[in-house]
């Protein structure tokens, strides 16, 4: 991978956001970067975004189809894990809608979101605004949403609960989170009183939290219908692995050892965007519209993601060893990420993850 040291001789766009005057530059500016970038890569065509949609809903109507004609325990796990991929292939639609990258309207983007999210049971809006948030702040210690370091002090002073909960069962952790944000934190995706949300976006977020009710109902209804083990065979086993993959992808994007994190006075907006990794899924990157393409996609949000490889090579000249992408296997990164990223120092504006087995 990329070396990821920050230096300190050049010049950086600088964020309304950061305290300091003696801020830590970079080589280019945000505008530079963004020139870089073919104009087109920032339309969206609304009919390929509609296509990969209906691609997406007709393989997961497929797959229930021959679940339910086979209904054979020996074919439901290969099942859960096919149609749990689908599920977050999904969700990587409904994503683009948030962005609103998926068409140049909102009223569209909103009506595929929920389409996309609410059968997954992911509160479209709710989601929608504290994603936002994790955009707007990546790779700051204070601010940033999702994935966060923890410092030391915090680390060892963190309930055993939360701490195995945090750092051994991470990859079940989204629908916690949608209740109960990160540590530190406090506020539902469901609730518009949450302080995620603004007055303004109340009726949004009790639309979202309406429709995900709904889901649940629907569930719970097909459960009380035709009993628990079709819950299971049907929704149970592909919504979990479908909770995997969001948290693999999610914890792998943001933890990596040799990744930076910020703090006040030193973290700007492109810094903490480029404080992601680039990784490739094999042939799962395409099912799941190329989301490993991050880097490009947190410095400009609304590249829709069937343009971001394009945007992506366009950048690495100019992004240089800023640019963070690494070839190793995903089980091994993962491997790594798990035993090496637990805390960051207590003190220092630009730290790195590490953990007391280091």
């Amino acid at each position: 991978m990329t070396s990821s040291k920050v230096r300190t001789d050049n010049t950086d766009i600088s964020s309304s956001n950061s305290s300091s005057e003696e801020i830590t530059k970079l080589p280019f500016t945000l505008g530079e970067v963004k020139a870089a970038i073919p104009a087109e890569c920032f339309q969206p065509q609304v009919w390929k975004s509609l296509l990969f949609f209906f691609r997406d809903i007709s393989i997961i109507a497929g797959l229930y189809a021959l679940a339910y004609s086979l209904d054979s325990w020996l074919f439901f796990p290969i099942f859960w894990v096919m149609q749990g991929t689908m599920f977050w292939a999904l969700f990587v639609v409904g994503h683009d809608c948030g962005h609103q990258s998926f068409s140049k309207h909102k009223w569209l983007n909103d009506l595929i979101g929920h389409l996309s999210h609410t059968p997954i049971l992911v509160p479209y809006h709710g989601w929608r605004i504290s994603h936002r948030t994790h955009h707007k702040n990546t790779g700051s210690i204070e601010n940033d949403e999702s994935w966060y370091p923890v410092s030391e002090a915090e680390y060892d002073e963190m309930p055993l609960l939360q701490r195995i909960g945090r750092h051994y069962l991470f990859l079940l952790a989204y629908p916690v989170y949608l209740f109960q944000r990160s540590p530190g934190k406090t506020g539902s995706h469901f609730s518009p009183s949450s302080p995620l949300f603004k007055p303004s976006e109340k009726w949004d977020v009790i639309t979202s939290t309406v429709l995900w009710s709904a889901m649940v109902g629907l569930l719970a209804l097909g459960t009380y219908e035709f009993g628990f083990m079709w819950f299971l065979k049907y929704y149970a086993g592909p919504y979990i692995v479908f909770v995997i993959w969001l948290d693999l992808v999610t914890f792998l994007h943001h933890t990596e050892p040799d990744i930076p994190w910020y703090r006040d006075g030193e973290w700007t907006f492109l810094k903490g965007a480029l404080s992601s990794v680039d990784r490739d899924y094999g042939f799962i990157s395409h099912i799941h519209h190329d989301i490993g393409t991050h880097v490009a996609h947190h410095i400009f949000l609304n590249i829709p993601h069937y343009n971001l490889k394009k945007a992506t090579e366009a950048i690495k000249p100019l992004l240089g060893e800023y640019y963070h992408k690494t070839e190793e296997p995903i089980y091994i990164s993962l491997w790594n990420s798990y035993k090496k990223c637990h805390f960051v120092p207590n003190e220092g504006k630009v730290v790195y993850y590490t953990s007391h087995n280091q």
